[in-house]
This record gives C-alpha cells, sequence and structure tokens, in this order.
C-alpha cells in the first residue's frame, strides 16, 4: 500500500519535476560547464580550463565595475528597501481610515514591468524636459538640476532610486503579512510589562518577524544580483560602464561579444556569490533557537 501511495504521489509530481529538470536545473549545469569553454556559439568549443575565471578576475576591469556596483546595490536594498518597507508596514498595518487604498497606492508600482519603470524614470530624468529638473526649477533650485543618467559617479544611485519605487511594495506586503499573524495578546503583555515603543519593536515585534525577515532578504538579495531590466532600459550599463552590473555584463558577454565561455563563467559566479549569501543566512536564521 505505501509503494503505491509513493508511486502515486511521485506520479502527481514527476511532470513539475521533468518542466523544473528542463528549464532550471539542466540549463545551469550545462552554463557552469560552457564555462570551461571558449566559444562564439558557432565554431567548434575549445576547453581552456579556468582560464576565463582567471581573466574575469585579474584582466577584466569592466567585470570588477559590475561585481562592486552589484555589491553596491545589494547593500543599498538591504539598508534602504528593506529598512523602508518595515517602516510603511509598521504604519499601514494601524487603523485608519483609507488604509486600503495607501496598501494599494505603496503596492501598485510593484505591478509594473521592469520595463516600463525604466521608461517612466528616464523620462522623469531628462535632463531638458523631465519632471524632476522642471520641478526643481519652479522651486528655484537651478543648482541642483543635471543631466543625472549622463554623470557616472551618481547614475547608478538614480537608477536604484527607480528600482526603489518599484520594488518597494513586495518586502511592504510580506511584513505586512507577518505583522497580522502577530498575536495580539502577546503584543498587549509586553505593553502591560512597561515596554515602550522602541523595546517592543526590537525585543518583541523583530523576533517575531525571524521568518519573514529570512524570506525579504533571501528575495531581496537574489534580486540585487539580477538586476538587468531597468539598467538596460534607464543606461544600457552607462555612462562608461558605471552602472554595469553582472547580469548586464553576463548579457552583454553572450550576446554582444559573442564569448559564451566568458557569458557563463560571469553567470556562474552570480549563482556562486548568490548561494555563499543566501545558503548560510537562511540555514542560521531558521536554526531553531
Amino acid at each position: 500500500m505505501k509503494t503505491k501511495e509513493r508511486l502515486k504521489t511521485l506520479s502527481f509530481l514527476a511532470p513539475a519535476l521533468i518542466i523544473y529538470f528542463i528549464i532550471i536545473v539542466f540549463p545551469t549545469f550545462y552554463s557552469v560547464i560552457l564555462s570551461f569553454f571558449d566559444w562564439n556559439g558557432i565554431s567548434e568549443k575549445k576547453f581552456i580550463g579556468i582560464k576565463n575565471y582567471v581573466n574575469l578576475f585579474t584582466n577584466d576591469a569592466v567585470f570588477r565595475i559590475a561585481l562592486k556596483n552589484n555589491i553596491i546595490w545589494i547593500v543599498l536594498t538591504v539598508c534602504i528597501t528593506v529598512v523602508l518597507a518595515l517602516l510603511l508596514a509598521l504604519v499601514l498595518n494601524n487603523r485608519f481610515k483609507g488604509r486600503i487604498v495607501y496598501r494599494s497606492i505603496f503596492y501598485f508600482p510593484y505591478m509594473l514591468s521592469w520595463i516600463i519603470v525604466g521608461i517612466i524614470w528616464k523620462w522623469m530624468y531628462n535632463p531638458n524636459f523631465g519632471m524632476i529638473n522642471t520641478f526643481l526649477d519652479a522651486l528655484g533650485l537651478d543648482s541642483l538640476k543635471g543631466a543625472y543618467l549622463s554623470n557616472p559617479k551618481i547614475a547608478l544611485y538614480c537608477v536604484f532610486i527607480a528600482a526603489l519605487w518599484q520594488g518597494l511594495g513586495q518586502p511592504m506586503l510580506y511584513f505586512l503579512a507577518g505583522l497580522q499573524t502577530m498575536s495580539s495578546d502577546v503584543l498587549e503583555a509586553a505593553r502591560i510589562d512597561g515596554a515602550g515603543k522602541f523595546n517592543l519593536f526590537i525585543r518583541v515585534i523583530v523576533p517575531m518577524l525571524k521568518e519573514t525577515f529570512v524570506i525579504v532578504l533571501a528575495t531581496q538579495i537574489i534580486a540585487s544580483m539580477k538586476v538587468y531590466d531597468i539598467v538596460y532600459v534607464m543606461t544600457d550599463s552607462g555612462p562608461a560602464n558605471a552602472t554595469q552590473t553582472l547580469a548586464t555584463y553576463m548579457y552583454n558577454q553572450t550576446f554582444s561579444y559573442n564569448s559564451l565561455g566568458a557569458g557563463s563563467a560571469v553567470a556562474t559566479v552570480m549563482m556562486a556569490i548568490m548561494m555563499v549569501i543566501i545558503v548560510p543566512y537562511v540555514i542560521y536564521s531558521t536554526k531553531e533557537d
């Protein structure tokens, strides 16, 4: 009977497992294998060992810029996006008139595609008739006007602001769901024991959101490593590679320079970084106290 039940269970899981293997597992392993070859996608593959990786870390200045930008993006995401999402969730978890409308307003940008968001913000940053420069001009702040996306020093941060506007809704919703599952009795007991708002937040609410933090940080870090669409639309990795990321560089190596081996090496590095960051964090965070 148990054997029949197991076979029945496997028969239901088999289609999903086959699709997962074809779409995720096989391409991942094939990409790793391809990273050890020199191949332009047409001629015969040439095995070169770890030469692609050595070249990335020793001779490729653009790769180092892309890696640095991804690290900056992760730090900004954890320090700004996650914190703002938590604060918004705390505010919108209170009972007040119109809170459903405000939740919808903050979540709505997340429903838009990265391409649409990129186009909207690219027009907003337009140095001639963009909304930002027009607004600064109306306030008499002409000294702050500029071609923001053409400035290598701030272009990456300007793109991040657009991504922040679009991506804030998802972690906010996760935190809001976590807050709404909390027992009101526990919070009330803490208040009766004399816990102020700050202590209540630090010692009660944050520990009770432990599982939510795991989901939020894991998804946000993975998204930060894969950021591509909005960068491509707004700056196309420019100016002078100032907004180059690992995902955009992987695309350029693979499709613009026809270097599938180098592009696969970049993809493998991306995957390795995500695993090094995410796996230990999830294991530590989900460990029972």
